[in-house]
């Protein structure tokens, strides 16, 4: 277990229940001296009185996790790259002394500084010399979702039993899994499915009549995404009472964003449909995780094999804790989740040399990197493009073209033992862990030369006659 400074979190449960210090280290069997030292972050939390906090006070190790402070930190920095904070001169001490001591108000710095860019006008979004739509995009519904998603570690129990419900009950094989979901919703809700002509579809991969109580699905959509539409509307017609109630505990901001939760709780049971949770995991485990395989033996893509990896947090029952990033050509992040530790970027760019990135200049083949951040945790990394055809619009007169996208998969390098393409990797030769970051304005690493723009970190001196590895790095 990591070393796991709590102090913060710690004085305020005990604030929380009106102890004092003498108290409360009597409800922990240690002496008042010690709780003090927990409580000033000097001495890391011990196991014994983690469970003992557990015992007692009935709390969730989830909300005392080293990386929820972590990543607090990182979103901090983040928050401060910021132009609009450059006199403040913040440094990263003060920011992990905020999240050790005062964790709720480094989150309501981070919301109130969420709630400013929803409110900037667009002409004020830019800086000097950057264009306003070069600007990082405001906070948006989907963010809220993925926050939402990142806090339950994406994984929905509920949605689990009832996939695994569904298959008990109608005994469904993942080789004729379409035939049988087409049964499904044919017996259960009077639906028929029928694939219909790019045309016809105007430009829609999935179309719920419901007045005819009709599922249309685009030809233009290969044999696993017409598997995971069907299984989606299973979601809506017989579980939309339980994707209401989880979607409700978000306490979403808008509509949209409520609505939009739901979306991503249909796709995760459509994705658990697809691939059991049991049958999944030890598939996962038996191949060591090879995604070829698992995507062939399950009939889904690349991409939805790479995010169901993610969605295996069963106690008891648990997979590789893996990140997952979805990227297009243009750098741009359309999906992102991290379980392994590592940090993506909420409100900016990328850091360019992740290996999600090189994906494009080799498309179709799977990428390998070993990956060190700043702070020295490394992770085993590996990427590929995937391609889609847009569904045919006749309004467009342009038919269809490819689109395509990179996909990112990561785990700590702990883990990296179980993934087959570590196989012939030297993890332990530090010449082979390519240096990362989160971006550039929260990358100390002054020997980038792909550095975009300044490091927070360090002052910026510009010497006309001297040019280092970059325009904002000095030799």
């Amino acid at each position: 277990m990591k070393a796991m400074r709590i102090g913060g979190k710690l004085r305020r449960l005990r604030q929380e229940q009106r102890l004092t210090q003498a108290q409360m280290a009597r409800e922990l069997g240690i002496s008042a001296s010690y709780l003090t030292l927990l409580e000033s972050n000097q001495r890391p939390v011990t196991v014994r009185v983690l469970l003992k906090l557990v015992e007692r006070f009935q709390v969730d190790l989830q909300d005392f996790a080293a990386d929820t402070d972590q990543r607090l930190s990182l979103e901090l920095m983040e928050a401060f790259s910021d132009p609009v904070f450059e006199g403040a001169e913040v440094k990263n001490t003060d920011v992990q002394e905020l999240v050790s001591l005062l964790p709720a108000v480094g989150r309501a710095v981070i919301d109130l500084y969420e709630a400013y860019r929803r409110h900037l006008p667009a002409d004020a979004a830019s800086t000097a010399g950057e264009d306003a739509s070069e600007s990082a995009p405001v906070t948006i519904p989907s963010e809220e979702v993925t926050e939402f998603i990142q806090k339950r570690f994406n994984y929905f129990p509920d949605l689990e039993d009832a996939a695994e419900q569904l298959w008990h009950e109608n005994e469904l094989s993942v080789h004729t899994l379409q035939q049988g979901l087409t049964g499904v919703l044919r017996r259960r809700y009077a639906t028929e499915v029928e694939v219909r002509p790019a045309e016809a579809m105007n430009g829609r991969s999935r179309h719920y009549d419901q007045l005819r109580r009709r599922l249309e699905i685009s030809e233009m959509l290969p044999l696993s995404s017409r598997i995971f539409q069907i299984a989606h509307q299973i979601a809506y017609l017989g579980h939309h009472d339980m994707l209401d109630q989880i979607a409700a505990e978000g306490r979403f901001t808008s509509s949209d964003a409520e609505a939009l939760m739901r979306t991503a709780l249909a796709n995760y049971f459509a994705a658990a449909v697809m691939m059991p949770y049991r049958l999944f995991l030890d598939a996962a485990s038996a191949t060591r995780y090879d995604i070829d395989v698992l995507k062939n033996r399950f009939g889904t893509s690349f991409e939805q094999a790479c995010h169901r990896l993610t969605t295996l947090r069963r106690p008891g029952a648990e997979g590789v804790p893996f990140h997952f990033i979805r990227v297009d050509i243009a750098g741009n992040i359309s999906k992102r989740f991290s379980a392994s530790g590592i940090h993506i970027a909420r409100f900016g760019a990328a850091c360019p040399r992740w290996n999600v990135y090189d994906a494009f200049s080799t498309p179709g083949m799977l990428r390998v990197q070993l990956s060190r951040m700043p702070d020295g945790a490394t992770f085993f990394c590996i990427a590929r493009t995937t391609s889609r055809a847009a569904p045919l619009s006749p309004a467009s007169g342009l038919g269809h073209r490819m689109s395509q996208r990179a996909i990112g998969l990561g785990c700590d390098v702990r883990h990296a033992g179980d993934i087959v393409y570590a196989d012939g990797y030297n993890l332990a030769d530090p010449q082979l862990a390519m240096p990362i970051g989160v971006s550039c304005r929260t990358c100390p690493r002054t020997d980038c030369t792909e550095r975009a723009m300044p490091s927070l970190f360090q002052k910026l001196h510009i010497d006309e006659n001297v040019r280092g590895p970059s325009t904002y790095v000095q030799a």
